[in-house]
């Protein structure tokens, strides 16, 4: 089965500029997503869609390809990733190739990993599964969270604060970093990915957000520590 890695760098990042190249440690983030994806040796094609010369130029470099540049409509702040993936998987149909399965791979995402890309994409060959989503459980029990009402907090789940934590059922969210889908899922039932989604679990220390620059900082942080458990 053929399949393709899209990186979706979009340009002109307003909270940390150029944040897709910015150096972390020792080299571009994008670089990191670009190199997981070629070492799995998983895909007929590593691509970066992008509406920036700058960053195709560093996408180049470290071996991905760029065939093409993103659309202005898919590169404004209201355009979601799977149209950026629909646009690009369209423009390789108009070229004349095609893909059983696409994997998308954000670009500030260096905790990424080929033996990672490995065992998710297993989880995506069942027939009933349309999507992989890295995921990971929230560290305090949603069900135990409070709501402000007027000058005071309530319990958001009166239901539920009694209740030791130990039997709540854990709740997920998306790590966001990367996402594995079938094409033919992906294209024509978007509505009910959602409902055949497999999981595939992280820990607290290969995650995080980089918003601004002091999630940048936990981010490098975090990442020479999983780096030193990796070499241990």
């Amino acid at each position: 089965m053929s399949s393709i890695a899209i990186i979706t760098a979009r340009g002109g990042s307003k909270r940390i500029p150029k944040k897709n190249i910015k150096d972390f440690c020792g080299k571009p983030i994008i670089a990191y997503s670009i190199e997981a994806a070629l070492e799995s040796k998983l895909f007929d094609e590593v691509m970066v869609s992008t509406d920036s010369e700058e960053i195709a130029d560093v996408a180049r470099r470290y071996g991905a390809s760029v065939p093409f540049m993103r659309s202005e409509t898919t590169s404004n702040d209201f355009a979601g990733t799977v149209d950026v993936l629909i646009e690009v998987i369209n423009e390789y149909i108009k070229r004349g190739k095609s893909f059983d399965n696409v994997l998308c791979i954000y670009p500030t995402a260096p905790f990424v990993t080929a033996e990672k890309l490995i065992k998710s994409y297993e989880l995506l060959k069942p027939k009933d599964v349309y999507e992989v989503m890295p995921v990971i459980s929230f560290s305090f029990p949603p069900q135990r969270g409070l709501k402000k009402v007027g000058t005071f907090v309530i319990p958001a789940y009166p239901e539920d604060i009694g209740k030791r934590s130990q039997d709540l059922e854990s709740i997920y969210h998306d790590c966001g970093q990367f996402y594995w889908y079938k094409t033919n899922e992906l294209m024509g039932h978007r509505d009910i990915l959602i409902e055949h989604i497999a999981p595939f679990e992280l820990s607290e220390v290969e995650v995080q957000d980089i918003d601004n620059y002091s999630d940048w900082e936990l981010a490098e942080i975090k990442f020479k520590y999983m780096i030193s458990k990796l070499e241990a």
